[in-house]
Order: C-alpha cells, then structure tokens, then sequence
C-alpha cells in the first residue's frame, strides 16, 4: 500500500509519502497565496496523479488540549473536498508538536536557517506520515501497545 501525507498550513502544504507502509519520506512542498484552499487543493491533485496513493493522512492540527480550532475545521473541510475529488481515502492524524520536533531535527542537523524553512513543512508531512503508519496497521486499524 502507498501514502501520501499532509501538512497543511496557510500558505504551504508539505508532502510525505511511504511507498512500504514502514518509512516515509520527504516528497515536495506545494506553496500558494494565503489561504487560498482551491489553488492548494488543485496542485495536491496533481501531487496525488504523480503518487498514486492509495491512502492519504492529512495532518489534523489540534490546540495542546486536543480541541479544535479554526485551523483544524479548514483541514476537515480540505481533507473532505481532496477525498471527494480524488476518490482516495483520507484520514487525519493529529499533528500536535509535529513542526517542533521537525523543527528540532534540523537543528541538530545543523541545517541552516534558510535550508530549514525549504524543508520543514516536507519534514513535519514526514513526521505527521510517520505516526500514522507506527499506530495502524495496513488495514487502517490502530495498533494497541
């Protein structure tokens, strides 16, 4: 099974994808004019052409609580038009902490300042991705410890 993950931000949505179910890895980050959804949902439908997913993880971002803001309503919304239009499954997977600890990696890495802001929305789609597949199994089932 193949996936594509998503971090969708205001301006940026960064692309993750796992061709084994085990490792994700960075694929592109798409950019478009402020909170202009259309234009984003257009370019991940052409990403989604050239990966051939057969599932998608949209990152769902939720305040430190787990409740829901503004931001994760538009995510729903975006997860639910993508799914809609592409007719590959989508889920969300909460993306709670998944910029800092990108963040975090390409610090240690000693990646500069402007490398770093190329690549972590692709870093934090890696990270969103990456949880998804170390909790369910390839039937979408979550895993229990």
């Amino acid at each position: 099974m193949k996936y594509v993950g998503l971090d969708l931000g205001s301006v940026t949505c960064g692309v993750s994808a796992s061709d084994t179910g085990f490792i994700a890895r960075t694929v592109e980050t798409i950019r478009f004019h402020p909170d202009d959804y259309d234009t984003a949902l257009d370019k991940v439908l052409l990403m989604l052409e050239r990966e051939k997913p057969d599932l998608i993880v949209l990152g769902l971002p939720l305040h430190t609580a787990g409740e829901k803001g503004v931001r994760a309503h538009i995510c729903e919304e975006f997860g639910a038009q993508l799914e809609k239009e592409s007719g590959i499954p989508v889920v969300m997977q909460d993306e709670r902490m998944t910029t800092v600890e990108s963040e975090e990696i390409l610090l240690e890495a000693d990646v500069s300042r402007k490398k770093r802001k190329k690549v972590i929305d692709q870093m934090a789609a890696v990270a969103i991705l990456q949880r998804y597949l170390d909790t369910h199994d390839e039937k979408g089932n979550l895993i229990h410890g």
